[in-house]
């Protein structure tokens, strides 16, 4: 009899600790319920920062909150695609991301090699110099775009990637491309809509530049609204390059009833596919959406001649850019990540 009280008792204790450490987990509604209890944003606890990077060039950083959301669009949303879903709860840690898209400006200070002063470098600017630079674009790189504010375009995947990795180098901080999760993430900013700002594809004009009202041009960065958590372009512009290896179907890996943590697709050393977000100043206005994934191709380097075919260049996407992001506490996974794209990978 004691024994079986004994094994109560510590039945009971279980069943207690698994309701106390529940306490602690992010509510997540299951299949078919309503998702009203998503995003959960955690409380904010670090600051936005300038990176100077230059006499000229400030990077400006924006604290993006930790939190849950629904990552994906639900199955009624105007233009959704199916690599869209499904939606599956995911949790994101904080983390800061470029103001605006890269600007010439910041690229121009890596791949150019811009001296600007005759003086000893550093230590953390003799690590930067030592990361392979771009060889020469194949024709004029900003592709009549425009370069003063302008978003650097044109680069591939493995070139951004490249940048980031100057980048931490020259300011000792982890910089690299955001993860496709965390790119939603902090372009919703705490929204459950098609964009940032709402449903309404019509009043995209006030947020961003997309095919009715580019001019067939990319536009010096943040003269739209920003989102809001302070992002400029996140619709439209160009689209920005994510760290992972497309998927069509990846959503469906995740479970639907719990949050996955830091969801990423490593890159390989394949050349293609990789997901771009956000919609260009090419695409309508359902390609802007906060959802909308997108992704590279062979297509995009049609027109180089050069045999192989540039791993820093594309000659047929005038539309791609990025932006970066600094983790306020880094994954394992991505500690140190780097591109293993070479002159010999294959295109899948």
């Amino acid at each position: 009899m004691k024994a079986a009280s004994q094994r109560r008792l510590l039945g009971a204790g279980a069943v207690v600790a698994l309701v106390v450490a529940s306490l602690f987990l992010p509510r997540v509604p299951a299949p078919g319920q309503a998702n009203a209890k998503l995003p959960a944003i955690d409380e904010k606890k670090h600051s936005d920062f300038g990176e100077k990077m230059s006499q000229y060039v400030t990077l400006e950083m924006v604290a993006i909150p930790g939190g849950t959301y629904l990552m994906g669009s639900p199955e009624n949303e105007a233009g959704r695609l199916e690599n869209e879903g499904p939606q599956h709860p995911v949790t994101i840690k904080p983390f800061w991301m470029a103001k605006f898209e890269t600007t010439w400006e910041l690229y121009d200070l890596y791949w150019m090699k811009k001296p600007e002063a005759a003086k000893p470098m550093t230590p953390k600017e003799k690590e930067a110099d030592a990361v392979t630079k771009p060889t020469p674009p194949y024709a004029d790189e900003t592709f009549g775009h425009g370069r003063d504010g302008h978003p650097a375009l044109c680069m591939t995947i493995h070139a951004a990637m490249e940048f980031c990795r100057w980048l931490s180098a020259k300011t000792g901080k982890p910089y690299r491309l955001p993860t496709e999760a965390e790119w939603e993430w902090a372009c919703r900013a705490g929204t459950t809509t098609a964009f940032s700002y709402g449903n309404d594809p019509e009043k995209l004009n006030d947020h961003g530049w997309y095919a009715d009202n580019s001019d067939d041009k990319t536009h010096v960065v943040g003269k739209k609204k920003a989102n809001p958590w302070g992002l400029f372009d996140m619709h439209g512009n160009v689209s920005e390059w994510c760290i992972d290896y497309y998927q069509k179907d990846y959503y469906s890996k995740f479970p639907l009833d719990r949050p996955t943590v830091e969801p990423l697709n490593l890159p390989t050393n394949k050349r293609y596919p990789y997901v771009v977000r956000g919609g260009s100043w090419t695409q309508a206005a359902e390609k802007c959406r906060s959802a909308f994934r997108d992704f590279s191709d062979k297509e995009w380097l049609r027109r180089d001649p050069q045999r192989p075919q540039s791993i820093w260049w594309m000659t047929d996407a005038d539309f791609v850019g990025f932006r970066v992001v600094c983790p306020v506490e880094e994954e394992m996974h991505l500690r140190d990540i780097r591109s293993k794209i070479t002159r010999e990978s294959d295109d899948y």
